[in-house]
């Protein structure tokens, strides 16, 4: 059975060499294009057969991991291999704490995006050779991604939203749901994160990215 695989980015030359490279490579399998999360989300939903995601960062309305940590809250059981013009390790690291199962530079060769991506369809994990992923643990670091990983895909939705400063009747206003809903949410977010504010959310969401606002281009 052909491999059903998802290109996100927005920047439509990048997807389709990456798709053309890679075709030539995975015969059997079959490319769709996403110039968004929400171009994703459509993918997905018109077929349940999708193996695996090739995802940018940095796209309009993604604030750094936020893309990531909803994908993977939103679709666990889908692998998803980030594809970003950031090599630090600090960044690649992050990305594989949230749930990916590859990184890959923007500035690696066509063949080694290729043995990146047979890796992780035949069940592995890939990140370049250089990468150390054992190196020891950020305890707080990694209590953080460990909470923020149990909120649902809405929840994490209304966390973005905290994060750019929306009151909650704009945020429900922009997911077409009640205020009370919102509060609800907001209030399940801050039990999960174990915090007693909305300030305290803002901040721990915040914290995940502050390596990759420091190191982005």
């Amino acid at each position: 059975m052909a491999h059903r695989i998802i290109i996100v980015d927005d920047h439509p030359l990048f997807r389709g060499a990456l798709t053309q490279a890679l075709h030539s490579a995975i015969r059997d399998a079959r490319f769709d294009q996403a110039a968004s999360l929400a171009d994703l989300e459509a993918l997905i939903a018109e077929r349940s057969d999708t193996d695996l995601v090739l995802l940018d960062l940095a796209m309009p309305g993604v604030r750094g991991l936020s893309g990531l940590l909803l994908l993977r809250a939103q679709h666990p059981d889908i692998p998803v291999v980030v594809v970003s013009a950031h090599d630090d390790p600090e960044i690649i690291r992050k990305c594989m704490e949230f749930g990916a199962s590859g990184y890959v530079p923007k500035s690696l060769s066509v063949d080694e995006i290729r043995t990146a991506v047979e890796t992780v369809l035949g069940g592995g994990i890939w990140v370049p050779s250089d990468i150390e992923l054992s190196r020891p643990a950020d305890p707080d670091a990694d209590d953080v991604v460990a909470r923020l990983s149990t909120l649902t895909p809405q929840q994490v939705r209304v966390l973005m939203m905290l994060g750019q400063g929306l009151l909650n009747k704009q945020i429900a206003f922009q997911l077409g749901v009640s205020e009370a809903t919102i509060k609800a949410h907001v209030s399940a977010i801050l039990q999960k994160l174990d915090v007693d504010s909305r300030t305290q959310a803002v901040i721990a969401i915040n914290r995940i990215e502050g390596d990759w606002r420091s190191h982005k281009a």
